[in-house]
């Protein structure tokens, strides 16, 4: 190991006692059961993070529903733009996570761009395996493209909401209808596979995931006879060329990089547009938590969005 590897490892292993703590109340997806008991008091705890961690002056919260699926949309009081819109699909390996969990990003969504944010209270696996997120989230993503242009919609998504925003843009490529603007991903899962080298490299120094649980969930959510080589569950191995802008963000420390890392090859390859931002002192999904590097990550964000947009507003000139 080099020096700077040990540094940067001896660094995520020193954080300070509050940050530890912290980790520690957002740490349910870091075993390896998915029993119903266990499920019950993860799908538990992310609702209290929820709560506890979200963002709440600032922003107005509406909830509707479509096709039965609950939503909330989330809009900043100030500096709102009624123009554009973010579909917002959160994480939780695809069997926890409802819309108090998914207030979290999709607060900062909201307030990073200044757009009315959606978030979509999925189906959930092992009771509604694939396709019920799918089915449910393209249901919302229909409703959105009646009222705003698809050009003026962005897509994001953590984790397994990463996987599903990459999959309904696929989903569209393959029929031939209109793309998002762009799709914003924070430390996406783009292989179930689990054979990249970086489940084994950071393995010790990731402080949110473990590769037990990641294979169990992606099991869940396949089903006994799902495949995941296959597109519909691992995107990566799905058509990248045709995709609208990426913008993936992903912590250094994670056993999920190698997915990021994997998708920006698989995207500039065919030619595609992707933006990677790395954060060095980064795990997954570490714009979750109320900490400086959060914040800092939610500016850069703000500052690619703003750079799309505006090569929109010019075009229409």
């Amino acid at each position: 190991m080099n020096t700077k590897e040990l540094k940067r490892q001896t660094g995520i292993k020193n954080l300070n006692d509050t940050l530890i703590k912290a980790l520690k109340v957002v740490n349910f997806i870091s075993g390896s059961s998915l029993k119903e008991e266990d499920l019950k008091r993860h799908r538990n705890v992310m609702e209290k993070a929820g709560r506890l961690v979200a963002p709440k002056g600032d922003i107005e919260v509406k909830q509707f529903t479509v096709s039965n699926v609950k939503c909330e949309a989330i809009s900043p009081e100030l500096a709102h733009n009624p123009n554009y819109a973010v579909l917002y699909i959160h994480g939780g390996g695809y069997v926890t996570g409802k819309l108090n969990y998914a207030r979290i990003l999709a607060s900062k969504l909201a307030l990073a761009t200044g757009f009315t944010t959606i978030s979509v209270n999925y189906r959930l696996a092992p009771e509604h395996p694939y396709p019920a997120a799918l089915e449910d989230t393209l249901a919302v993503w229909e409703h959105l493209v009646k009222k705003f242009p698809p050009e003026r919609i962005f897509i994001a998504g953590d984790s397994a909401g990463g996987n599903l925003a990459l999959c309904i843009a696929q989903k569209l490529l393959s029929e031939k209808k209109p793309l998002p603007k762009g799709l914003l991903l924070f430390s996406p899962w783009t292989d179930m596979t689990g054979d990249a080298p970086s489940y084994e490299r950071y393995k010790d120094i990731d402080p949110i995931l473990t590769k037990d649980y990641v294979l169990g969930a992606a099991k869940a959510y396949m089903g006994e006879k799902g495949d995941p080589k296959d597109p519909a569950f691992s995107p990566l191995f799905g058509q990248l060329k045709g995709l609208p802008p990426v913008f993936v963000m992903a912590g250094r420390n994670e056993i999920l990089l190698d997915d990021s890392l994997r998708l920006r090859d698989g995207i500039l390859a065919e030619g595609g547009k992707v933006t990677m931002d790395i954060e060095e002192n980064g795990w997954h999904v570490y714009q979750q938590m109320p900490l400086p590097i959060a914040a800092q990550a939610m500016k850069r964000l703000s500052a690619y969005v703003t750079e799309e947009i505006n090569e929109i507003e010019e075009n229409n000139r």
